[in-house]
């Protein structure tokens, strides 16, 4: 019988706790996500996910990360076909919500900040730690696509002499995290079944609040 690699076998074990844990989150949500239910669901001994990842923030954040990647996906998917940066804005805010909807446990997960480990500390890092990508690697790129295509879409709308004139505005990456946050408090409140008391008669409907939120930060799409 031929010997299995040592490290592809760690790699196989740890792909498989993070597995586990994935499929815990998005059936009953990071509440169910404990190291003995994982490792009981990874088919491990209750004490394996000490081996691969050296605190339980560092297990989460993985299984955090695989939604972020996910999340990258449905961008890179919403963005290709829109012809402005408008365009690629909405494409962006609708995916992002949708996410939010179809995905609500692990939507949850990814913004729980004090359950992740967002850097990997020296002390913690264990035998297999240095070549593995951080949460924050995960994280900031869509925040800085979003700022991206503010900028960009700045620049659309002053093409000409009778653009708007942004000499006022706030820093783009200013606007993208104000972008972020409604858009992040939307998903909250129609999770929560609270969205009609923001908007009566919405029910579960975002299209005209998200028009009104990229309208007040990036003004009039018609203007």
């Amino acid at each position: 019988m031929d010997e299995v690699n040592p490290a592809v076998r760690a790699d196989s074990l740890r792909e498989r706790l993070i597995d586990a844990g994935v499929g815990l989150v998005m059936t009953e949500g990071p509440a169910s996500l404990g190291l003995r239910e994982i490792a009981r669901r990874a088919g491990v001994s209750h004490g394996a996910p000490r081996r691969y990842f050296p605190t339980h923030h560092a297990l989460l954040s993985a299984i955090a990360r695989r939604g972020f990647t996910a999340l990258a996906a449905r961008f890179e998917t919403a963005t290709e076909a829109a012809q402005t940066p408008r365009g690629q804005l909405r494409g962006l805010a609708d995916a992002f919500l949708d996410y939010a909807d179809e995905h609500g446990g692990m939507f949850e997960l990814m913004f729980r900040h004090d359950l992740l480990d967002s850097e990997v500390h020296a002390s913690d890092a264990g035998a297999c730690a240095p070549d593995r990508p951080r949460l924050r690697e995960a994280t900031l790129p869509l925040f800085a696509r979003l700022v991206e295509l503010v900028t960009q879409d700045r620049a659309h709308r002053t093409e000409g002499d009778d653009g708007p004139s942004y000499d006022s505005a706030p820093p783009p990456a200013l606007t993208a995290a104000a972008l972020w946050t409604n858009l992040h408090g939307i998903a909250v409140l129609r999770a929560s079944g609270s969205l009609p008391l923001a908007f009566p008669g919405a029910g579960e409907e975002t299209a005209p609040l998200v028009t009104a939120v990229l309208d007040a930060h990036l003004g009039r799409a018609d203007a």
